[in-house]
């Protein structure tokens, strides 16, 4: 089984127009509202592909509720914690025009200590039934940067870490398996360079760093080399979510042994299928077989990972 965790889950709502202009009404097609946050797209991608998969974080109020419901009624177990304050909500914007998605994220609710011991012991036992655990997206207000470091430190199996700022620095700290910056998020290292910035973090005690670039692919620095991987042709729509499909791949490979290069390819391909699709937290199932086969892994110098 493998256990995703969204700390700061939301409802997200998503919107297509023609063109995006500031200052400007626009005409809005509502795509959809359902459960958000990046734990729970993973989850949701997870599911698409017949994985065994559950989600777990907070999720509070009549918004921690239509969450909820929605996995419900979309087959994926959750054991989500029920702290006094609502979940927050998302606002995603896509532009016909150019494919770019603009996203309004409420900070989510301030959680309690108490809210934090409860969902800790729920977790160490969530935890001790998974084969992989996931820790995903932004903490709420109220939680201490180093909030993933210390789930990190009661995860008995392989974790994938896909968080930004000082909670990705605390949380490489704390030995995940796996972490997954995107290129501004690699910026909290100080090191211009990806290559560079991902030996910094994978220094700092991560097992392996997957880098994902947007169109340009994924560079990833691990202890069995290091390769850089991208998609064969660009792809236009909304690459909200694609991140969180690229570590839904990272999962899938780390539960099932595979090797690092197919494990990548999966996740360009993976990442690709989910741009194809309007909402966060959906892939296309026949762009991800087209591409998976077609998509370049180059190994690099291993002096790189020095």
């Amino acid at each position: 089984m493998i256990l995703t965790v969204t700390l700061n889950a939301a409802l997200d709502v998503t919107y297509h127009v023609p063109a995006l202009v500031p200052g400007a009404t626009h005409r809005a097609s509502p795509t959809g509202t359902r459960a958000g946050g990046k734990g729970v797209n993973v989850a949701r991608v997870l599911h698409a592909l017949g994985h065994d998969v559950q989600a777990t974080g907070f999720a509070g109020g009549d918004t921690g509720a239509a969450i909820r419901a929605d996995l419900a009624a979309s087959g994926i177990r959750e054991a989500f914690v029920e702290p006094s304050a609502a979940a927050r909500r998302t606002v995603t914007v896509v532009s016909e025009q150019d494919g770019t998605a603009t996203a309004f994220n409420e900070p989510g609710p301030r959680l309690s200590i108490e809210d934090w011991t409860w969902f800790v012991g729920r977790y160490h036992e969530l935890a001790s039934r998974a084969d992989v655990v996931v820790l995903s997206g932004s903490l709420p207000p109220g939680l201490p940067d180093h909030a993933y470091a210390q789930l990190l430190g009661a995860t008995p199996v392989p974790a994938i870490l896909d968080t930004s700022g000082a909670p990705l620095l605390e949380g490489a700290a704390a030995r995940p398996h796996v972490v997954k910056p995107n290129a501004d998020e690699l910026a909290v290292t100080g090191e211009a360079d990806p290559l560079a910035a991902a030996r910094r973090l994978r220094s700092a005690g991560a097992g392996a760093v997957v880098a994902s670039r947007g169109a340009d692919g994924l560079v990833a620095v691990t202890g069995e080399g290091c390769w850089r991987a991208a998609a064969p042709e660009p792809l236009h729509g909304n690459p909200t979510g694609a991140g969180d499909a690229c570590v839904a791949a990272l999962a899938g490979g780390v539960a099932a042994g595979a090797p690092w290069p197919a494990v990548l390819a999966d996740a360009v391909a993976l990442s690709a299928a989910a741009v194809a699709r309007p909402l966060a937290g959906d892939v296309d199932t026949t762009t991800y077989r087209r591409l998976v086969r077609l998509v370049s892994v180059e190994e690099l110098d291993a002096d790189l990972d020095r």
